[in-house]
């Protein structure tokens, strides 16, 4: 029992171990060093240690520069770039599934499974484009059509996929392919939708894409910068090598960094501004009058700091105020999403989700942290900042019929004149 208990991951039980004999024996997957022969090379006289350092430095800086080149490519490159990363992670998570559990022989797994992404995709797409593509959607007759059925259209996919399931059940693994359905339908949940609440905070405005992702890089950098060199207290069992030290230090770095970064970009009018499509060039704008968050303002300091610093009052935009609560779930909240991560791969015996990136590992690995952070700035976004749009309601209500059109002009003629705010224009 001692040695059978040795053999188990922390907190693994019995049941574990038993489950899963019942799906095919082992769940180690074994994992490859991928790091490119050169840097091997060069830094053959280094410790492992030392060696993964930098290793994970030179490969940190080349994404970084990577991250930039797309920045600057622009929306549409963007919302591309997001889609791959979608398509890769959901490619390693599956893969785990289909190694881990030995799911060779059950029919259909794999083309299910991607036949499932299709139509999450495309009802997830299909929303946005509605949404943020109207009037080129009632613009063309094949597009009006599905935008007004897209629900039904997307409930029939799904539903054709569910009966190729239940079809393909077999007698002797019906426990297993349950177990890989669910499994499925998890990663569509995690991956798909956080990835399109990414795109939807691309369309409030670069600035609402970019600081979030910079925040969580430069946790995640500084993080492992401070555990690296300071680090002496264990911080949490899934993940050993994170530090108290590396924790805090992280903090404190990463709401100074998202504070300035904040400070720079409010200043533009590409990062701020809404990302919208112009009718008639077909392409995508970022040109607009800054709102209130991207316009200097005066705030008085608290009398507690005016004799640390000497100064009363300070110049700031407010969307730096917001860049504080942004940063600081990125570092207080963000790295649960990789302990989250961790626990999953300790689960499984691996150690990464794939060896897509020498020295971190799979698209995964990197973005278990960025997923959460989506879902979060989206949940901030609706509730302390969007309001509703005015353009997007009288695209819609030039769309309706003429009568309703009319029976509108007079609902809202004899609200403003009950209100006395059509009275008072009048006169004026």
């Amino acid at each position: 029992q001692e040695s059978e208990s040795e053999n188990r991951l922390d907190g693994e039980t019995a049941s574990d171990s038993e489950s899963r004999s019942d799906f095919g024996g082992s769940s180690t997957v074994p994992t490859s060093d991928d790091t490119p022969e050169v840097l091997n090379r060069a830094l053959s006289n280094l410790s492992s240690r030392w060696k993964n350092w930098w290793v994970r430095g030179i490969l940190t800086l080349a994404m970084i520069t990577f991250f930039f080149i797309i920045i600057y490519l622009g929306p549409m490159v963007l919302m591309t770039i997001v889609m791959c990363v979608q398509i890769k992670c959901f490619h390693e998570i599956i893969t785990i599934g289909y190694n881990v559990y030995h799911s060779y022989d059950l029919p259909w797994f794999r083309t299910l499974s991607w036949y499932f992404l299709l139509c999450v995709n495309y009802f997830f797409y299909g929303e946005t484009v509605t949404d943020y593509f109207f009037t080129l959607v009632q613009r063309e007759e094949p597009l009006r059509i599905l935008s007004k059925y897209h629900r039904f259209i997307s409930f029939t996919l799904y539903l054709t996929g569910f009966c190729m399931f239940v079809l393909s059940l077999v007698k002797k693994h019906y426990r297993l392919q349950f177990y890989m359905f669910g499994w499925t339908h998890v990663t569509l949940l995690i991956v798909v939708t956080q990835s399109h609440l990414i795109i939807h905070n691309l369309f409030e405005g670069m600035i609402w894409f970019i600081v979030p992702i910079s925040c969580v890089i430069c946790n995640d950098i500084m993080a492992y910068m401070f555990g690296f060199f300071f680090g002496r207290t264990p911080l949490i069992k899934l993940s050993p090598k994170k530090t108290w030290e590396g924790f805090i230090g992280g903090f404190f770095s990463t709401v100074l960094f998202g504070w300035l970064l904040s400070y720079v970009m409010s200043g533009y009018r590409c990062f701020t501004c809404p990302v919208e499509f112009n009718n008639d060039t077909n392409s995508f704008t970022v040109d607009c009058e800054p709102s209130e968050l991207f316009q200097l303002q005066e705030y008085n300091i608290p009398l507690v700091l005016q004799s640390v610093v000497g100064w009363k009052t300070v110049r700031m935009y407010p969307f730096q105020i917001h860049s504080i609560a942004l940063s600081t779930f990125a570092s207080l909240i963000g790295p649960f999403g990789g302990f989250f991560a961790s626990g999953f791969k300790r689960a499984f015996k691996i150690k990464d989700f794939a060896n897509t990136i020498p020295g971190h590992g799979g698209i995964m690995d990197r973005f278990d942290c960025q997923y959460l952070m989506a879902t979060f700035v989206n949940v901030y976004i609706a509730s302390f900042i969007r309001g509703p749009n005015p353009s997007k309601l009288i695209q819609q209500f030039l769309t309706l019929r003429p009568d309703q059109q009319l029976h509108i002009f007079n609902t809202l003629k004899a609200h403003l004149v009950d209100r006395g705010i059509l009275g008072s224009l009048e006169d004026a």
